[in-house]
This record gives structure tokens, sequence and C-alpha cells, in this order.
């Protein structure tokens, strides 16, 4: 992962602008990068007016949102380093709830060093390569309010002449 692109995302007001212009839900919703490093990312969203459903607590589209951007944010970090292109795509998606999402909610996935080998192997081959991704959100006392398992596909792009 490039020293650049950890740059770009750990800096709040960078990643703000990314949400903005790429992915202006997410921004609405108050998601946020806490850090990010090669082999994890921990992103954060508050419970609030912007996220809320009927029960009092954080919706849950939201909190798959930010489960699946802690695991993106290394994906992305690891295809954005590439000399070649690849193509990156949410393959399948799997969630469990556990407890009502209140407060501030950390998302983690802490396998950097999986999707890497991944990414280079696309990078590689002709071949498609899937990685399934886990990250785990975590409220203020610490308790897995829910988990997401994301399955990704990397391909690398054919070479236009």
């Amino acid at each position: 992962m490039q020293a650049s692109y950890l740059k770009r995302f750990n800096r709040s007001s960078m990643f703000r602008l990314f949400l903005l212009t790429k992915l202006p839900i997410a921004w609405l919703s108050g998601l946020r990068v806490k850090s990010i490093s090669a082999e994890k990312a921990e992103v954060s969203i508050r419970y609030g007016f912007w996220n809320k459903n009927p029960f009092k607590s954080m919706y849950f589209a939201c909190q798959a949102m930010a489960g699946e951007m802690a695991t993106g944010l290394l994906a992305l970090g690891y295809v954005d380093a590439q000399p070649v292109k690849i193509s990156l795509l949410v393959k399948e998606f799997n969630s469990t709830f556990k407890k009502k999402a209140v407060g501030n909610i950390a998302f983690v996935c802490e396998e950097g060093l999986k999707v890497k080998d991944a990414v280079e192997k696309a990078a590689a081959g002709d071949e498609p390569v899937l990685c399934v991704m886990n990250s785990n959100g975590y409220d203020e006392q610490g308790d897995c309010v829910s988990s997401f398992q994301i399955t990704w596909t990397f391909k690398r792009k054919p070479i236009r002449s």
C-alpha cells in the first residue's frame, strides 16, 4: 500500500471530500476514518439523525456501509498500488446484527495482508480472484454490535491498444 494513499485517507479533510464527491450518503451519515494502515482499517459512525431507524438505533444499512468501507479502504489501497489496472467489486455480502447500535460505533477490519495477496494474484493473472474479508462493529463499551463478511472479487483489466 502506498504511503500517499495512507496519507490521503488518514487526513480527515481529504476523506470527507472523497465521500462528498464519490459517496455522498456516507458523508451525510457521518462516516469517518479513524485509522488505516497496511494491515488494518478502522472507520466510525455515530448514531444520529441521518442514520437512525424508528427503533432508536442505527439503521442497518448505515452499519453495512461502514462495515463494507472498513474492508474497501484496504482493498482500494492495494489496488491503487498496482502498476496494472484492476477492477474490484463486492460479489457477496453477509451480516449479523447482535445488539442495538447506539453511540459511536467503530468498524474494524484487520485483513490487509489477506487482501494484498489477493490483489497481487489478480495483477499477475487473467482470472478473477475472490477474497473474503470480515469486519466487526464495536460500540463504546467494546461490545460487538454487528459483523460483516464481504466477498470481494479482483480482476486485472485488459490492456487496450
